[in-house]
């Protein structure tokens, strides 16, 4: 006797909120059906009727050959292994695990106490939740790198997702003030879009004091005028 030929399916990834779709083909059907199941083997369509009551669930193709159904809506919950069955005997199976990222929050910075003074080291913590896979962060000030000091990773309470935590210290001077310090949350559930959050820097520093003569090389006898300029924050 002539062995069946395999169900084929692929593994898929989807963002949370978004809609995965699952694809079931075989070459020999042998006047059965297609069937998908999800991770609780529960049957979800069964050729093209449907099995399991949730509207999120929708038949996209039903053929001798295909079944293709939609997932919308997807929750973190929705993750795990799929399976494609056509009950000829033996029964032939195909599995496509289904994964699901969650989406980072925008990220938070704590820590700074506004003002600074100058030379002052300043700490700052970026947190950032809800991802899943664990998201990346990075530090910048104005358009250079920062380098963090540390970085956390814990498991959210449902736990399904991460929170992640990322420090940076640095010696604040006068140059600083009005400074962007901005923490940047990187994840591939983004796909090329960014989240972040600026924090700018107030730094106090003491003033200084510069004087110039008017005219600057006077001749004797020759009204002089003294200008003084200052520079400080506050001033």
């Amino acid at each position: 006797m002539e062995e069946l030929s395999q169900p084929t399916t692929s593994d898929e990834t989807v963002v949370a909120g978004g809609t995965v779709v699952l694809k079931c083909q075989v070459e020999d059907p042998d006047d059965s059906s297609l069937q998908w199941s999800n991770p609780a083997q529960q049957t979800l369509y069964f050729g093209e009727k449907r099995a399991l009551r949730d509207n999120r669930i929708q038949l996209e193709r039903s053929t001798p050959n295909e079944l293709t159904i939609s997932i919308s809506d997807v929750v973190l919950s929705d993750e795990g292994e799929y399976t494609c069955s056509i009950f000829t005997m033996p029964v032939r199976t195909a599995k496509a695990l289904v994964t699901v990222l969650g989406i980072p929050q925008k990220p938070q910075i704590f820590g700074h106490e506004q003002p600074i003074d100058e030379e002052k080291i300043a700490r700052l913590t970026c947190r950032s939740s809800g991802s899943k896979p664990a998201a990346q962060l990075r530090w910048k000030k104005g358009n250079k790198e920062l380098k963090a000091e540390g970085t956390e990773v814990l498991e959210d309470s449902n736990g399904k997702t991460f929170t992640v935590s990322s420090r940076v210290e640095f010696r604040v001077t006068k140059e600083d003030n009005d400074a962007e310090v901005t923490c940047t949350v990187d994840h591939e559930s983004l796909q090329n879009s960014e989240r972040s959050t600026t924090q700018k820097l107030q730094v106090h520093y003491k003033p200084t004091a510069r004087i110039e003569p008017h005219p600057q090389y006077p001749r004797e006898g020759e009204k002089l005028q003294l200008q003084c300029d200052g520079q400080g924050n506050p001033v």
